[in-house]
């Protein structure tokens, strides 16, 4: 199994940037699938965005296309999310999660295994 820590949320001012880390611990980083999602107050968890095993395909929501960009460096075992061009409505806690990798990778929650606590990232009007 792989251990998830999420870090870098914080308070930042609309139209500036934030960089999101996981950190992974445990076996094999690299036999992961990553995504990161999101969940605002009274609302249900979304995805974000996801990487798959090899970092050679991503995936993004629409509402952060062309703004968020995923990453990852498996000798490093994380896995980023540079956010650009911020807004308040994207004012949420962000998870990281992992998927065994093999065949399509899930845009839904219930195809990742595990998950870390979370980070908190608030956009100021």
């Amino acid at each position: 199994q792989v251990q998830l820590e999420e870090s870098g949320g914080g308070l930042v001012q609309a139209g500036g940037s934030l960089r999101l880390s996981c950190a992974a611990s445990g076996r094999t980083f690299s036999n992961y699938d990553m995504g990161w999602f999101r969940q605002a107050p009274g609302k249900e968890r979304e995805f974000v965005a996801a990487i798959s095993w090899s970092g050679i395909t991503t995936n993004y929501a629409d509402s952060v296309k062309g703004r968020f960009t995923i990453s990852r460096d498996n000798a490093k075992n994380t896995v980023y999310l540079q956010m650009n061009s911020l807004k308040p409505e994207d004012t949420a806690v962000y998870y990281c999660a992992a998927h065994v990798r093999g065949g399509p990778i899930p845009v839904m929650i219930v195809g990742y295994t595990y998950w870390g606590q979370g980070t908190q990232v608030t956009v100021s009007s």
